[in-house]
């Protein structure tokens, strides 16, 4: 798949077959994921990939607990919108099955978790969140249902505890993978005019494109 397409159909896929994930599709799809660059090259990153039930049933855990307090007040918020309550339901459905979920990745990152200043924390998650990208584009190439989450890392002590992480190694991201349930289907976002500004924000030219 051209990698224009992947980036134009790629969207948020919850509902998964609990089918396998071939090993050597998996791997490929890592290897890709390592292809992003990271802070002074750093490559200071770790995947944990995930199959046994055990572990998922902890990870499930952890979303479960914070799923049912956002999930709640998400409920709440989104009466009346049809197309919000429909993403719930994709959310409340991950929840409900995520240990039939054939694969979880978890990235992380080597190394402290700098709160401050600020921008070093930014920095800090620059050195993942691209490779996490690579893989999300990689799983939509491949036909692969894949979302990144985070609601089980609520608790990165218990997160560690289920992973058997070391307090040098930090989850930073959760994507579940596999064969997705529906199709991809067109995606709507908000048109590139809208959302652009030229040298100061409200400076809107390019509005109507």
């Amino acid at each position: 798949m051209p990698l224009a397409d992947a980036m134009r159909t790629q969207r948020a896929i919850r509902r998964l077959k609990p089918d396998p994930v071939d090993d050597a599709l998996l791997l490929e799809l890592l290897e890709l994921a390592l292809k992003a660059p990271t802070g002074s090259n750093a490559q200071n990153w770790e995947f944990v990939v995930v199959k046994d039930r055990a572990v998922k049933e902890r990870l499930g855990r952890l979303n479960m607990m914070a799923w049912r307090l956002y999930g709640g007040i998400g409920r709440r918020m989104a009466k009346g919108d049809p197309k919000m309550t429909k993403i719930l339901d994709a959310v409340q459905w991950q929840a409900d099955h995520f240990a039939e979920i054939p694969v979880i990745v978890i990235a992380c990152l080597r190394g402290p978790r700098p709160w401050l200043p600020p921008v070093a924390a930014t920095s800090y998650y620059g050195s993942i969140y691209p490779s996490v990208q690579n893989l999300l584009l990689a799983a939509r190439a491949a036909g692969l249902g894949a979302a990144l989450i985070t609601l089980p890392l609520w608790s990165t002590i218990l997160a560690r505890r289920a992973l058997g992480l070391p307090w040098s190694v930090t989850p930073c991201a959760v994507i579940p993978l596999g064969w997705p349930r529906g199709r991809y289907g067109p995606t709507t976002r908000r048109p590139v005019g809208e959302v652009v500004h030229l040298d100061r924000y409200g400076n809107q030219p390019f509005r109507g494109r």
